[in-house]
């Protein structure tokens, strides 16, 4: 069967009918986020919504575009064409010129472009091209590195450019390998690294007494949860329950010498210090253990220990020397350490009041007083989503989430049903970057996270975002179309 053979008809086009029916959604949130009422007609090229009108009709074509490419091109020039964006991505950070503190734009003439959204799909492809191929196993370190390096690669280059909320975006790649089997350490080890930079970040400036202001309650705490889950793993992994128990006592009684040398001779005690002896303590007794049982999980729950609180110590350092200003800003009022309503804040709280006022049914279109009258900076790209609650209320938010779950749930079936290992994965690459980019765009606008300039797809302003994930999706829906080439 050739592969080109009336390839539209086995296009699956309840994805197609969906991803038109939220670029227009998207193409109206737009229009009603920057329409002034003196512009005339829909298609005024000198408005962004002008623009944006001529940038539907280039996806549209570009999608047209990657349907009738051979489906092979795509599993056969994966490396390739990874190589070429990681390419691009140097040469951006070299030549790009400084654009509100990044270097992640190319220009040519009045059209910019941001190659770390088109590399999204050049990483979805090689990962899929590798984890795909025979031999493969995730559980085994010596394949499994390269699969990470994929993910980490253009990552790195990216937060190089001070495009650190985009580069978050590929993290989401990480969920496919679980989803391929990668062990849950691996994920265990992602949710322990977040939660201590945010408990070392939050409480990192909180004494743990009043009376002994040099003490960080922030480091006591990422040190007692690393022993905490020491012991978790310990049991789950070992079930070595005498080493827990008396692990615990020490511990224990440790702090009760600590704080009644305190409270009673009124002596300075370092609490935090105290922790580290005990955590310490721990690690050496789990070497000691390895060399009476010669059992690996001690030294590996051991090097996990000892690494959790380095990165606990470390975290401050990052915070203050390796994130943008604006970043930090941003990540303090997210976590409640600011709540400055006319700086970082003032986006978050805005949107949050434009989101509220719309209530159930909205204002209606085009009436958003909020974003009418600018309350909401950045109201057709990152904050897209308040004009759609303000004018559209609590239902019209509820159906543009509906789609996209319906559309990300209609990816993952389409994924399983795929033949070739290399469609399926990438697939799984497509709903879990969709996935990403929904949850953490939403948490932006209604402060549950940072805001870190991640776009709402098919909605947000730009060509960029809108032609990457158009590619992201035209590619899967190629690959669907040929499935049944596939055998095996």
């Amino acid at each position: 069967m050739r592969s080109d053979e009336n390839i539209f008809s086995k296009i699956d086009w309840i994805t197609v009918a969906l991803y038109f029916v939220l670029v227009i959604c998207g193409w109206f949130a737009i229009y009603g986020a920057v329409y002034e009422f003196d512009d005339t007609y829909f298609w005024d090229f000198s408005t962004k919504f002008g623009r944006q009108f001529v940038w539907i009709i280039c996806a549209i074509a570009i999608g047209t575009v990657l349907l009738l490419l051979n489906n092979r091109v795509y599993d056969t020039f994966s490396y390739q064409i990874y190589i070429l964006a990681i390419i691009v991505l140097i040469v951006t950070l070299v030549i790009a010129t400084d654009t509100r503190g990044s270097r992640s734009w190319l220009k040519f003439g009045s059209i910019s472009l941001q190659p770390a959204e088109f590399a999204k799909t050049a990483t979805c492809l090689a990962l899929a091209k590798y984890t795909s191929a025979f031999g493969f196993n995730i559980k085994n370190l010596a394949s499994s590195w390269k699969a990470y390096l994929i993910i980490l690669l253009p990552m790195l280059i990216i937060i190089c450019q001070k495009e650190t909320g985009t580069a978050l975006a590929y993290l989401a790649m990480f969920l496919v390998l679980y989803r391929l089997g990668m062990t849950g350490i691996v994920l265990l080890l992602g949710v322990c690294a977040v939660v201590y930079f945010i408990v070392a970040i939050r409480y990192g400036e909180v004494p743990i007494i009043n009376d002994l202001p040099d003490e960080s309650f922030g480091i006591f705490l990422v040190v007692m949860f690393a022993i905490g889950i020491t012991l978790a793993l310990i049991w789950f992994y070992l079930e070595d329950f005498e080493f827990i128990k008396w692990s615990a006592l020490g511990v224990t009684a440790f702090m009760v010498v600590g704080y009644g040398l305190y409270k009673w001779l009124n002596l300075s005690v370092s609490f935090s210090l105290i922790a580290l002896v005990c955590s310490g303590i721990m690690g050496i007794g789990m070497i000691v253990m390895f060399f009476k049982t010669r059992k690996f999980q001690y030294i590996f729950i051991s090097l996990f220990l000892g690494g959790s609180i380095a990165f606990g110590n470390m975290a401050d350092y990052a915070f203050n020397n390796i994130l943008a200003h604006h970043q930090r800003e941003r990540i303090k009022v997210t976590l409640g350490m600011e709540m400055d309503e006319k700086g970082s804040f003032y986006n978050v709280n805005q949107s949050m009041i434009a989101i509220g006022a719309g209530q159930i049914t909205g204002k209606g279109f085009l009436n958003g007083t909020q974003n009418r009258y600018g309350f909401v900076p950045e109201k057709e790209t990152d904050f897209i989503f308040c004009t759609v609650g303000e004018e559209h209320g609590f239902i019209g938010s509820f159906v543009v989430i509906l789609l996209f779950v319906v559309l990300m749930l209609r990816l993952i079936y389409l994924a399983e049903r795929q033949r070739s290992a290399f469609s399926r994965i990438y697939g799984y690459c497509v709903s879990s970057i969709f996935f990403f980019h929904l949850a953490i765009n939403i948490g932006m606008v209604t402060g549950l996270t940072p805001v870190i300039g991640i776009p709402l797809p098919f909605f947000s302003y730009g060509g960029s975002s809108l032609w990457s994930f158009t590619i992201l999706l035209f590619v899967f829906l190629r690959l669907d179309a040929s499935r049944k080439e596939y055998m095996g």
